[in-house]
């Protein structure tokens, strides 16, 4: 173990950079996390789950982490072919519509609420016909949610797609071809394994930004209680009504289902790959 952590390494001032890791990260990430975990202790065992197993709370539970996954799932289609359209082919206004996958990065979150409320709400350009001439309500029910959560969320697989598609070797696909494969079977045999890490990172990246995700989602949520009310939401209502402990309860609740479901997701990443390896 000791001949381990004295090897030597290529680069010097590995322990410099090290102890400068393990702080910065212990600083800001770390500490805040632990004062959370400690300021929920302050309730005890049977508060902490008092606060965090009423309906309201199990049900902002449900909404935000089952839109997460199915805004996630949709940007993992929809993200992986536009990131293969944009490898793969040449097209006018290509430069725009990459630069347009970055948009939802640069424009902040209350703006794209305020945008997608107007247009999908039942008076807006795109809500009023969808409920006049399919009866179909989007503005302030889950599938605004999810909507919302599905524009926020498109570029982390896009970008994290795009560049494991461009170092794929062609001499890959070229040599399965050779042999007589077909173009499905040249992508499901050769190009998706060697993408299907990166896009399980993709994936993970929408998810946690869809669980934490505020501003983008109350102006078309409606934020009714047991129905379109996200866990953050009720954070900050908590927060306004002095209940800090209970809004620190239902934050730890929060940051441990996000830690389990993100490991479980790293895992299954690690395995992929190294099955890949093989």
């Amino acid at each position: 173990m000791t001949s381990i952590l004295k090897k030597p390494s290529v680069l010097p001032g590995f322990g410099l950079t090290l102890g400068f890791t393990l702080s910065y990260l212990g600083i800001l990430v770390l500490l805040p996390f632990g004062a959370l975990i400690v300021k929920a202790g302050g309730l005890g065992w049977f508060g902490f789950w008092n606060a965090v197993l009423t309906p309201r709370v199990l049900a902002a539970f449900q909404v935000s982490f089952g839109l997460s996954l199915v805004a996630a799932a949709i940007n993992a289609v929809f993200g992986f072919i536009v990131a293969w359209v944009l490898v793969r082919y040449q097209f006018p206004g290509k430069r725009l519509v990459d630069a347009l996958v970055d948009l939802p990065f640069a424009l902040p979150t209350a703006v794209a609420g305020i945008a997608l409320s107007a247009l999908y709400a039942p008076n807006g350009w795109v809500g009023k016909p969808l409920n006049e001439l399919f009866g179909l309500k989007v503005a302030f029910t889950p599938l605004g949610i999810a909507i919302a959560l599905t524009f926020v969320g498109l570029p982390f697989v896009v970008r994290t797609v795009q560049p494991i598609l461009q170092e794929l070797p062609p001499e890959e696909e070229e040599a399965a071809v050779s042999l007589g494969a077909t173009r499905g079977q040249t992508f499901w045999q050769v190009v998706f394994p060697a993408v299907l890490p990166a896009l399980v990172t993709g994936f993970a990246l929408s998810f946690a930004r869809g669980v934490g995700e505020y501003g983008s989602v109350i102006f078309i949520a409606g934020n009714m209680p047991g129905l379109t009310e996200i866990l953050p939401l009720l954070i900050v209502i908590k927060l306004e009504q002095y209940d800090y402990a209970g809004a620190a309860a239902v934050g730890t609740s929060m940051l441990l289902v996000s830690f389990v479901m993100l490991l479980i997701l790293n895992i299954l990443q690690h395995w992929m790959r190294s099955r890949h390896a093989r």
